[in-house]
């Protein structure tokens, strides 16, 4: 159903806040859950620069029909700065991605990057407990993203930031909940097993590779949060050697549905259709290293395992219901009942 179908003076509104915010994914997609929830709200994206972000979101929070602000770089830590209330992790790291209304017109925030990040990655085969991690990149997602894989059982986790403050802030926090297990780390990415970029390099064809890109190895997990290119040049650099990977699609697919649930159902984290999704991305990633599973004898083969499955992206979705489930998919869907159970 399109968004202009019921758009009309009582559709709630959402705002999607960031600079640049020309790369952004999730207006289309979180306004067709919305429809599909049944409800009568669009998401729209809006550029907003870090010298006006304070004035903006002061002068929004006005609007009585505006109900949640989902926040992209640069703007997270200044936004949780208007938030009257947020969860623990949120007020841990001093960032937010999603704001909802209290019932006073207050904002409450939550920060639920590391966790989307943690998910994706588990399904895409990445076990991070025990493992060393390098994460690139000490903003608001980076932040996120090194809280939640310390969470998961991350033995080792080394920060690089260009701007060495903010890096040193991000390690001092992370050093007071997981004594001795942080330190600052560089763009080399040897000796680690975890591999993240969550700096915008990758953005242009022009940026260089956020990490030593000739010193990746095949038994390195490499993510990656840049939605635009769907696949970066760290990320193709990483698939040639057979690397796992999780691009920032698989990503943004779980934080989506994390947003929608921390909007509409405060205090409860749904993730079947999260995991689901995922498994789908996972099982075209294993396709892009060039893994191919047999299906059941006498049946076709999974679309997922198709050498074209890149320029069939959705084809892979009949695997998860059709029954035909190669040992690919079959592993991923049981690491999604971990999820679940969770």
């Amino acid at each position: 159903m399109s968004s202009y179908a019921t758009l009309n003076g009582e559709t709630r509104l959402l705002v999607i806040i960031g600079d640049p915010i020309a790369q952004v994914k999730s207006p289309a997609g979180i306004t067709e859950s919305l429809l599909d929830r049944g409800r009568n709200a669009v998401l729209v994206p809006i550029h907003v620069t870090p010298a006006d972000v304070d004035g903006f979101i002061h002068g929004a929070s006005l609007a009585k029909n505006l109900d949640s602000i989902v926040v992209t770089v640069p703007h997270k830590f200044a936004a949780y700065r208007h938030c009257a209330t947020a969860t623990d992790r949120a007020h841990f790291l001093g960032a937010v991605n999603v704001m909802r209304r209290n019932a006073d017109g207050s904002w409450h925030g939550d920060m639920c990057d590391g966790e989307a990040f943690v998910n994706g990655i588990r399904i895409a085969g990445c076990k991070p407990a025990g493992s060393r991690a390098l994460v690139v990149g000490a903003g608001g997602a980076g932040s996120a993203i090194a809280l939640a894989l310390l969470d998961a059982g991350a033995a080792e986790l080394a920060a690089h930031d260009s701007d060495i403050a903010r890096r040193d802030a991000l390690l001092g926090r992370l050093n007071t909940k997981y004594p001795g297990k942080a330190h600052a780390g560089s763009a080399d990415p040897g000796g680690y097993g975890v591999i993240v970029n969550a700096t915008p390099a990758g953005m242009r064809a022009e940026d260089p590779y956020p990490v030593a890109a000739d010193k990746l190895t095949r038994e390195m997990f490499v993510g990656d949060v840049i939605t635009a290119p769907a696949v970066t040049p760290l990320i193709e650099a990483a698939r040639r050697l057979g690397c796992g990977t999780q691009v920032g699609g698989g990503m943004f697919a779980a934080v989506r549905d994390l947003i929608l649930d921390f909007r509409s159902s405060p205090g409860r984290w749904r993730v079947d259709r999260v995991v689901r999704r995922l498994a789908v991305d996972s099982a075209q990633s294993a396709c892009s290293r060039g893994r191919r599973y047999d299906s059941q004898p006498g049946q076709p083969p999974c679309p997922a395992c198709d050498a074209r499955c890149a320029a069939q992206r959705n084809s892979c979705i009949s695997s998860l219901t059709c029954g035909n489930l190669h040992p690919h998919t079959g592993a991923v869907l049981a690491e999604a009942d971990k999820i679940r159970a969770r």
